[in-house]
């Protein structure tokens, strides 16, 4: 004799509760709003210019006028915060990264231009060294090896002098062991107890960064790969000790790059520390969603917003995304 669905299931239909918009947005777990994105920007020099990016459709170079009308449709779309990648010339850039110092570099002068002009909106630089150096690595080269300590105390002095310009958040994204501490230390020693610390907490050595080298510069000039300082993408432990390392000498939030690919990573994180707990969804990411809806292989929108709330549901209490205007359209719209 066969059971019928009912005695099966003890009369409990899951279907019940999605059967209407209404009732499936009423028993909705989690929510992706304007207020989840920080849009990445890049920067060039220059004036009224604008660069495309080959491997990012859609995507674009700023200089620093461009950048302040991003800054100001962030502002008008609901998002709180932009991060900022400059695109720095090649003679500017040397062994060790010095033009990171220099107190009108690229970064610093957006950020400048951008908080006179939208005072309002968050800003968050990193202090890594990677557009300043001419071997494309995040620290100090030296004899084929990147030096960690002497790395770090550049990182801490260019932090502060994203301070200074009106930097709210420093999100070093080198991976040299003792950098947030070091950076704190700076930040308070110069009066900035107030500036934060995002720190790429989990920074896996991926090949998911390709586009965004691209988009930086460093792509033709890297020399080797950056497999000692960054984590192995096979480790989930490793990444809970560097988390609980750059708590511990004072971050404020932390992040796990890539995204998609380490969902696993943000729950963890979040699981384990209760802390701010954001993903960057790195070049890569964008660059294979837009290239399948570009040949009409999948619904580019809804695998975007699909994308977005994966990291939502995975406890993520924010996100980095080149989508960020995009779904802050959508989601105003709905709104």
């Amino acid at each position: 004799m066969h059971r019928s669905v009912d005695e099966i299931t003890g009369s409990k239909r899951l279907r019940r509760m999605r059967r209407d918009d209404w009732s499936r947005r009423l028993v909705r777990e989690n929510d992706l709003t304007v207020s989840d994105l920080i849009w990445p920007i890049f920067l060039i020099e220059g004036q009224d210019a604008v660069e495309p990016i080959d491997a990012m459709p859609g995507v674009e170079r700023l200089t620093v006028d461009r950048a302040i009308a991003a800054a100001q449709r962030a502002r008008e779309l609901g998002i709180p915060a932009i991060a900022t990648f400059p695109n720095i010339p090649i003679e500017k850039r040397d062994r060790t990264g010095s033009h990171s110092l220099d107190a009108d570099n690229l970064i610093n002068h957006a950020t400048r231009a951008i908080k006179a002009a939208v005072p309002d909106i968050g800003i968050i630089t990193d202090a890594a060294l990677d557009p300043f150096t001419d071997h494309g690595h995040d620290g100090v080269l030296e004899g084929g090896i990147i030096v960690n300590d002497e790395s770090v105390e550049k990182i801490a002095k260019a932090a502060v002098g994203q301070a200074m310009a009106g930097a709210d958040i420093i999100a070093p994204s080198d991976m040299m062991d003792g950098r947030v501490g070091a950076i704190r230390d700076a930040l308070d020693d110069a009066g900035f107890q107030d500036v934060a610390i995002m720190s790429y907490a989990t920074k896996f050595a991926s090949a998911y960064y390709g586009p965004y080298r691209e988009a930086i510069g460093t792509a033709g000039v890297l020399k080797g790969d950056k497999k000692t300082y960054y984590i192995d993408p096979a480790n989930t432990d490793e990444a809970m000790r560097e988390t609980e390392a750059d708590l511990l000498e004072g971050a404020d939030m932390v992040m796990v790059k890539p995204g998609l690919p380490y969902l696993d990573i943000c729950r963890r994180v979040k699981d384990t520390f209760q802390v701010p707990t954001f993903a960057y969804q790195v070049s890569g990411e964008y660059a294979m969603i837009e290239a399948a809806a570009a040949n009409g292989w999948l619904d580019g929108e809804r695998v975007m917003m699909e994308s977005l709330l994966a990291f939502k549901r995975a406890g993520c209490d924010g996100i980095l995304t080149y989508f960020a205007p995009r779904a802050a359209e959508i989601l105003q719209e709905k709104g």
